[in-house]
């Protein structure tokens, strides 16, 4: 089990001044960057704090996972499926999810949007993007993301707002964030969900408008 950190809203507080000082640095409004806090498999007695110092956005992995902690407090949040999600699981992350990430191929694409249309309900999708084509990650790889990014808008009638990545562990991520930040331009797309704990001042200053942070709040997981 995780070890959560002595005062997870003091860990919160410092998470939240360094994104505005980060934001600051690159001559941005604090408010122009969205913190995701992430959520996924955490304790509540972690979350909890964090949630009561009001914090509003969280990010799971797995759509079980969220329906099982989040059903009975839906109403006070924000939720972004940050794991990679199966097209079986599609009807029920469309019903559950405020913003789906891990867009990253188009049977995913079709199936959502299939029930986009069935549900009526259109939740804020993100292309992810393989930017190190590591062939562990999900991801659409970057030579081919213009065409999935038309495809979803043409072939699909989805309307993706941005792309998300998550760089290899062992390369420096500036370059991730960069590349990401160019093929977001040249789409017209204005969300990037890029940075978490150990990274996400430098996703800051290369354009982020969320972070995905975990640890840096809630403490390691086991």
């Amino acid at each position: 089990m995780a070890t959560p950190p002595a005062d997870p809203a003091a860990a919160y507080a410092d998470v939240v001044a360094r994104i505005a000082r980060a934001a600051q640095a690159a001559g941005r409004a604090a408010g122009d960057v969205t913190l995701v806090a992430v959520s996924k498999m955490q304790p509540w007695e972690a979350v909890a704090p964090v949630l009561a110092a009001g914090q509003r956005v969280f990010g799971e992995n797995r759509v079980q996972e969220a329906q099982a902690r989040w059903a009975e407090r839906r109403a006070a949040v924000e939720l972004h499926l940050i794991g990679p999600l199966q097209s079986n699981k599609a009807a029920d992350a469309v019903a559950f999810f405020d913003v789906i990430e891990t867009l990253d191929r188009e049977k995913l694409a079709r199936v959502l949007a299939d029930e986009v249309q069935a549900q009526g309900r259109r939740p804020r999708l993100y292309v992810q993007v393989n930017t190190g084509e590591e062939p562990q990650k999900a991801g659409v790889i970057p030579r081919e993301a213009d065409a999935f990014i038309a495809a979803a808008r043409g072939v699909y009638g989805l309307e993706p707002e941005g792309l998300m990545c998550i760089p290899p562990v062992e390369e420096p991520a500036g370059p991730h964030f960069a590349l990401l930040a160019a093929i977001a331009a040249r789409n017209g797309l204005a969300k990037l969900s890029m940075g978490m704990s150990d990274d996400f001042e430098t996703a800051i200053a290369l354009g982020a408008t969320s972070v995905r942070v975990g640890s840096a709040v809630f403490g390691a997981r086991a």
